[in-house]
């Protein structure tokens, strides 16, 4: 043991933000579907039935911003986020490593502020009971939801990365699903 916890726990932690981060992006998927089969059902319906479903620009709407949140960590787990790499190219092995530390644990406070404002505006909807203008008028709360939701995992993602510089450090990253960063394309 080194450090002020065992690096077995701490594996454990990062398996299991990681996951979480992959149920995220399942979740995104699945909204990403329904989104799609919600136009094209709204095409299908409007070219042959010369009607509309009334809902489907609002929940295509809900569905985006919903999906959005819940694949941030997702998409932080697999590097997918756009990236300024100027610095990180010029620095190697641990500096690099350090310096990545840093970013995630400005990430970190960022997630925490995002998931703190992010919960209380669906906190506001939920206690006033808002509904949408539309004619759903569907209850706010349930799309806003995500928000908070999205935003905590993206928190805990930053905390997972943070965590597995650590284990870089520390040399001993079997098990753990460590992405490395190509020069060439950012990533």
């Amino acid at each position: 043991m080194t450090g002020p916890f065992p690096l077995s726990f701490m594996k454990h932690v990062i398996r299991f933000i990681d996951a979480l981060s992959g149920l995220g992006g399942w979740t995104a998927a699945v909204m990403t579907v329904a989104a799609l089969l919600l136009t094209v059902t709204e095409i299908v319906y409007r070219s042959v039935f010369s009607r509309t479903i009334y809902v489907s620009d609002e929940y295509t709407g809900y569905l985006m911003a919903m999906l959005t949140f819940c694949g941030l960590a997702y998409t932080l787990r697999e590097r997918g986020h756009i990236r300024m790499m100027l610095l990180p190219h010029h620095l190697k092995g641990n500096k690099r490593t350090v310096f990545n530390m840093v970013c995630h644990i400005v990430g970190l406070l960022f997630g925490i502020a995002l998931t703190y404002y992010t919960f209380d505006f669906f906190w506001d909807s939920y206690v006033n009971q808002s509904r949408s203008m539309q004619v759903s008028e569907t209850y706010l709360a349930i799309p806003q939801v995500f928000m908070p939701f999205g935003s905590a995992l993206l928190t805990l993602q930053f905390l997972g990365e943070f965590l597995k510089g650590i284990a870089v450090l520390r040399g001993d990253t079997a098990g753990l699903r460590i992405m490395e960063e190509a020069d060439d394309l950012g990533r």
